[in-house]
């Protein structure tokens, strides 16, 4: 980080942001179009675009239409910061970078260190925001401890499970992060019990001993708190119930979609949170007109819900500027932290003065039962996760 800093502080005197231009209003995406991010990032953008699309048909934003500027960070972190700089000095007065916030940060602190907003596609670390980056940037997404803490508080209520285990894909942050949100909410769950923990990483190919151990349980749990991602995640559902391991499996939102599915025929009892499903059985006809929409523009419906942040993000900043009457940067974040319970098509957003991530979202539990995934519930948690908390 020292690196990348020092990097900034040189590129910064070679290029600002451009001066202002009042016939103008500019979105930056400073994203991934090649490398493997291109994959998460690539979907969200495509959301932006169908709303930056709708703003402009209806008049535009402060009577002027958005353009777009863009810059390839190549999946490359030194090639992010240039990126960054790059659309600034195009005029972007809003900078989209990658969701990812280890891909993403580069970009978000050039523009914030130009004084620009920047907004994360759907980073779900509470560092892409003021507590990592800087005050002028937020993201589109929900934080993982709120996925974890969500499919805990979900399965007690709603499906009666009592005793849990925990396996962790210690692997990214992100992992951690859905394992610290169930361990936030677990005690407060009067009679559920963890009857043990235990842990994993993404590219082991086996996960025979930690099978080994939860088999050697006096009973089997009701549900295993999976906190894991593509592509480990897979295998180690698919380890699980090859050893006649029946347990309800929960997982947070990187399991979202059915893409993968054909590695784990028949599953079933197989459990996680989304935004909005990508099915077209979502319980808002407005989300599933949005999937059509989506499918209509890019020749495919949206793979995951990862989706669905990109239109989020451009929706809840087009409003901000318009309450504020510019896109000037300080402006704009004061409306963007007035926003409490906000409503947009994928659910109500807030943001304070403290925090620029959602830590708590009301979800689709999207359950899988013999291959086929399909909404099965809407659960919102019942308190927002504590800052103390995100920061573990």
């Amino acid at each position: 980080m020292k690196k990348l800093m020092t990097m900034l502080a040189a590129s910064t005197c070679l290029a600002g942001p451009a001066l202002a231009d009042d016939a103008r209003i500019v979105v930056g995406f400073a994203t991934a179009q090649t490398g493997f991010m291109q994959g998460y990032d690539k979907p969200a953008e495509d959301a932006a675009m169908i709303r930056i699309r709708e703003i402009n048909e209806a008049g535009g934003l402060l009577g002027k239409q958005i353009e777009v500027v863009t810059a390839d960070t190549k999946t490359d972190m030194a090639e992010g910061a240039k990126a960054g700089l790059s659309v600034v000095d195009q005029g972007a007065d809003l900078v989209v970078v990658s969701c990812d916030y280890d891909f993403g940060a580069p970009a978000a602190l050039a523009a914030e260190s130009l004084g620009v907003i920047s907004f994360f596609i759907c980073a779900e670390s509470v560092k892409a925001g003021i507590q990592g980056v800087g005050p002028n940037s937020f993201s589109a997404s929900v934080l993982a401890p709120v996925q974890g803490a969500t499919m805990a508080e979900w399965s007690y209520k709603e499906k009666g499970a009592r005793s849990y285990y925990r396996l962790l894909d210690t692997w990214t942050e992100y992992n951690k992060g859905i394992c610290d949100g169930f361990d936030w909410m677990l005690p407060q769950l009067p009679e559920a019990k963890l009857v043990g923990e235990d842990t994993f990483v993404n590219e082991d190919a086996s996960i025979a001993a930690q099978i080994s151990r939860i088999k050697a349980l006096p009973e089997e749990p009701d549900a295993i708190m999976l906190c894991s991602m593509m592509p480990g995640f897979v295998s180690a559902v698919k380890q699980i119930r090859a050893a006649g391991i029946n347990s309800m499996l929960l997982n947070g939102s990187g399991a979202d979609g059915s893409y993968w599915m054909s590695a784990v025929p028949d599953l079933s009892n197989f459990y996680v949170p989304a935004q909005g499903s990508v099915f077209g059985d979502d319980p808002s006809a407005d989300v599933n007109a949005f999937v059509k929409k989506y499918a209509e523009a890019t020749g495919a419906p949206p793979a995951t819900q990862y989706t669905f942040p990109g239109y989020v993000m451009i929706d809840v900043w087009a409003k901000a500027v318009e309450r504020a009457g510019t896109t000037e940067t300080a402006a704009v974040v004061a409306e963007l932290e007035k926003m409490n319970e906000e409503p947009t098509l994928f659910g109500p957003r807030t943001f304070t003065t403290e925090l620029h991530h959602q830590n708590k979202a009301e979800y689709r539990i999207i359950g899988t039962e013999n291959g086929k995934p399909a909404v099965v519930g809407t659960w919102t948690i019942s308190e927002p996760v504590p800052l103390d908390a995100l920061l573990k």
